[in-house]
């Protein structure tokens, strides 16, 4: 049986429960993945070195092999803060007025993609199944084929792929597609960003799409679907039933007393609407001064990526917003917002979900959004609460019993406040089971199978393949 080689910006070491680890779905599926076929997760360590050596850091944690590397300062501001999150991220959420394009940040995405291929090739063996996720490293593949590796190499894109007329905006854009085509199996969250593929690999490649999904470009014949992700289930019903999620719940009814609790948890994001979701909010309690002190709205949003300074100014935006509606409509013993700048484990993250009536995840735009999917796992049955969810966020696409929204509009936020807070328990039941249908059915467990299985039956890669092209020149 092949081993399993995946390759991932970041290595997310298992962690035992009882050590504390708290750990996301997607790293819980990977780890189990690789215990399967033996396999290696390889990425950067998170740390800086002040000369990159090529050192491999190899540690086993449960049952798991760990390979990672350190990057030069140089590297992770032009490769991760630069190129990655400065530039693509904000395009691939249709931001294109916040990209960043800097010559040295698409040398040292270029740079570090090359590094990593240089560190991982020879642990490689020619009969791995080789998976590269995400944006940081699409080059992957090509430089790997340029080491003569023949093996299958898949490649899995978390977030959305934009439309043909903002990716033209991108400088060099044809050149990082072109690197794409080295991988065997191109993998997408949903159909619309596959079929954003397919029309930018028509209209700007020459290139055709063949009823079973294949792409054709010149020489080079390329498998891409959609594999939408999912969380495990089951993993997060055995989180909801842990002592330390009872203790959650049960701290935050006390701390609402008798008031509904509505729930927003998300990265501290552009792309997570939350100063929409804000204004959505403002405009529930201008149109409904009966809910006012009866509602009570807790907003989770852990800041990250801190040197990006897009994310000073939402964080900054977003502290205003919530101080000028408090101001606004508080009373002595009652705030309308509580917004709180951490994070919680995946375990109090489950209790305050189970807690919770209403959850508002309302994304501008994103890949998938498991937010949504917990939150529906961590429902009683017998009493379930509410999703409202953004029409733009891939989870719509499963979760149509969801109230979906237009994100923008601070009125269809307020409606489905509303809506959510008269719904018969009847409906909240019918809608949840229909939701939970999918969750359970569609876990991430069938999400890491059915990639897989469609890495294994592609054909071999080639061995001679194009020189890879330059991102910058």
């Amino acid at each position: 049986m092949s081993r399993l080689i995946v390759i991932s910006n970041r290595v997310s070491a298992p962690k035992a429960r009882s050590a504390g680890g708290a750990q996301g779905g997607l790293s819980v599926a990977l780890a189990a993945a690789l215990r399967e076929y033996r396999g290696l997760w390889f990425g950067w360590s998170g740390n800086k070195t002040d000369e990159f050596t090529g050192h491999i850091d190899l540690q086993r944690h449960e049952g798991v092999t760990t390979a990672t590397i350190d990057l030069e300062e140089q590297d992770v501001d032009e490769y991760y803060n630069g190129y990655a999150n400065r530039t693509l991220w904000p395009l691939f959420h249709y931001r294109i007025d916040l990209a960043e394009y800097d010559r040295s940040f698409g040398s040292g995405y270029e740079r570090v993609n090359e590094r990593f291929a240089e560190t991982v090739a020879p642990l490689i063996e020619p009969d791995d199944l080789v998976w590269v996720h995400d944006y940081h490293l699409i080059p992957l593949g090509m430089q790997l084929r340029e080491r003569r590796l023949k093996n299958r190499i898949g490649f899995f894109l978390h977030i959305p792929w934009p439309p043909q007329r903002l990716l033209v905006s991108l400088p060099f854009h044809q050149r990082l597609v072109r690197s794409m085509l080295a991988y065997d199996l191109i993998g997408f969250q949903t159909e619309e960003w596959l079929d954003s593929f397919h029309h930018y690999i028509e209209r700007e490649m020459g290139g055709t799409v063949e009823a079973d999904g294949t792409i054709c470009v010149g020489n080079r014949r390329v498998k891409a679907a959609a594999f939408p992700i999912g969380i495990d289930a089951a993993e997060f019903s055995g989180a909801v039933a842990s002592d330390t999620a009872r203790m959650a719940n049960e701290r935050l009814r006390r701390s609402v007393e008798d008031k509904h609790v509505i729930i927003g948890v998300d990265r501290l994001d552009y792309s997570k609407g939350l100063a929409e979701r804000f204004l959505g909010y403002r405009r529930f309690l201008e149109e409904h001064d009966d809910c006012r002190g009866r509602v009570s709205f807790l907003q989770i949003a852990p800041p990250s990526r801190g040197e990006v300074h897009t994310y000073e100014h939402i964080r900054e935006q977003l502290d205003e917003l919530s101080g000028r509606i408090n101001g606004e409509f508080a009373e002595i013993d009652w705030v309308p917002i509580r917004y709180v700048n951490q994070g919680y484990p995946r375990e109090e993250l489950a209790g305050f979900y189970r807690a919770a009536e209403i959850a508002l995840v309302t994304p501008l735009r994103d890949g998938m959004n498991l937010v949504a999917k917990e939150y529906v796992a961590a429902q009683d049955p017998e009493n379930p609460g509410v999703l409202i969810l953004s029409r733009f966020a891939g989870a719509a696409l499963q979760l149509k019993e969801a109230l979906l929204v237009n994100p923008y509009s601070k009125d269809e936020i307020s409606d489905a406040i509303a809506k959510a807070l008269d719904m018969p328990k009847v409906e909240r039941i019918r809608r949840w089971r229909a939701m939970m249908d999918s969750i359970e059915g569609e876990d991430v467990v069938w999400w890491r199978k059915a990639f897989v299985d469609a890495l294994q039956s592609v054909g071999e890669g080639q061995s001679e393949t194009e020189k890879p092209v330059e991102l910058q020149e």
